[in-house]
């Protein structure tokens, strides 16, 4: 199973997608990892990506979920996927791929931003990112003004055959 924790900035992917891993004993994977140093650069100077900035990215995002999927691979995988054509991109050719969608207002969301120090995606770019968003309707639904153990214990608590690891 491919868990794909998406939403805006701000909102707690990495955070969330990092502790289901450590619950769910599965590798866990940033997007933000995978952009490229054009696109960390355009965002750092407050660039809104535009598609076709953003097809490389998530074609590279898409063959390692295929390639995780194809060695039956379980994953966590935390990336924006604000529209649905993103996710569609996303998910082509992978197998048993669930969204979990964090939502929060854009005041929550901002707050957190400005928080936020050493991060290239500043809150600048946040209302772009709110006028992107195209909710999905396939994912399950986490409101983020939880702290981050409640909503990974949400996730875990619906999304069937998904079960925290065993303590060794």
């Amino acid at each position: 199973m491919i868990i794909v924790i998406m939403g805006v900035s701000g909102v707690g992917k990495s955070t969330v997608g990092k502790t289901l891993s450590e619950q769910t004993g599965w590798p866990f994977y940033d997007a933000d990892d995978f952009h490229s140093p054009e696109n960390v650069a355009k965002m750092r100077s407050g660039v809104a990506l535009t598609d076709t900035d953003r097809w490389p990215w998530l074609d590279r995002l898409n063959g390692l979920l295929k390639e995780a999927g194809g060695r039956g691979q379980s994953a966590v995988l935390a990336c924006s996927a604000l529209k649905q054509r993103y996710r569609d991109r996303l998910a082509r050719d992978v197998k048993d791929i669930r969204w979990v969608y964090l939502e929060g207002s854009f005041e929550l969301i901002e707050a957190r931003l400005d928080a936020r120090k050493g991060h290239y995606m500043t809150a600048q770019l946040l209302r772009s990112q709110f006028d992107a968003l195209e909710p999905p309707l396939d994912a399950l639904r986490v409101d983020v003004a939880s702290d981050p153990a409640t909503i990974v214990r949400h996730i875990l608590e619906n999304l069937p055959h998904l079960h925290p690891r065993r303590p060794t």
